[in-house]
C-alpha cells in the first residue's frame, strides 16, 4: 500500500468477512448491483482454530474501486450486508490467494473455481506462477515427457489443457518453444518422424 493510502486512511482495495447465518440472503447480488469490482472467496467451511475447532463458516470478500474510499464509505457496504469490520487490503494477490490458501498447505484447502468475481474483476495476475514455480511446474512436465514418451506437443497440450493439470496450462502456452523443441528432439533421439 502507499504512503498515500495510508496517511489519510482511505485506500482503493478493501477486505472483509461474510458469514453467511447472518447476512442478508442476497449479500452476493447486494454486491454486484453496487457496480463495482471485486471477488469473494469459496465458503470457508473448513478452517480450525489454533485450539482445534472449526471456525465459524465464512467468505472472504475483496473490493477494488477506481478511486480511494474511507473507511466510513466501506463500513456503509459491510453493515449493509451485516458484515465485521472491513480492513484496507495490502496485497490484492496475497488476498485473492488466500481464498484458496494455495500458500498456505497446512491450511484447510479450497478451490479457484469456488471464487466468484463481479464488476470485471480479475483474478488470473493473483494465480500465475512465480519464476520458481514455472521451473518446478517445468520439471513435473519433463518428468511427465519422460515418463509417458510423448513424442507430439499436442499430446502435452490436451493433456495441460484438461482440468487433470490446472497448474500446467499456462507454463505450457508460454513455453511453447522450449517444449516442443524438447519433444522433437526426443522423437529425432528415437528416429521417429512427427505426425
Amino acid at each position: 500500500m502507499g504512503k498515500g493510502q495510508e496517511s489519510d486512511g482511505r485506500a482503493r482495495n478493501w477486505g472483509f468477512f461474510v458469514y453467511p447465518d447472518s447476512a442478508p440472503e442476497n449479500w452476493y447480488s447486494l454486491l454486484e448491483e453496487m457496480q463495482v469490482s471485486g471477488c469473494v472467496s469459496p465458503l470457508h467451511d473448513k478452517d480450525v482454530n489454533a485450539d482445534g475447532t472449526l471456525k465459524k463458516a465464512h467468505y472472504h470478500v475483496l473490493l477494488q474501486f477506481d478511486g480511494k474510499k474511507s473507511y466510513e464509505q466501506i463500513t456503509e457496504i459491510t453493515e449493509a450486508l451485516n458484515a465485521p469490520i472491513p480492513q484496507r487490503c495490502r496485497s490484492i494477490k496475497g488476498s485473492v490467494r488466500y481464498f484458496t490458501h494455495m500458500d498456505n498447505p497446512e491450511k484447510a484447502q479450497y478451490t479457484r473455481d469456488g471464487i466468484r468475481v463481479f464488476g470485471g474483476f480479475d483474478i488470473e495476475d493473483s494465480f500465475k506462477a512465480t519464476q520458481t514455480e514455472r521451473f518446478e511446474i517445468l520439471l513435473e512436465i519433463h518428468e511427465f515427457l519422460i515418463n509417458n514418451e510423448v513424442s507430439e506437443y499436442r499430446v502435452l497440450y490436451d493433456y495441460a489443457a484438461k482440468k487433470q493439470r490446472e497448474r500446467w496450462y499456462p507454463v505450457v502456452v508460454n513455453n511453447t518453444f522450449v517444449l516442443k523443441t524438447y519433444i522433437n528432439s526426443f522423437r529425432h533421439s528415437r528416429g521417429e518422424k512427427s505426425e
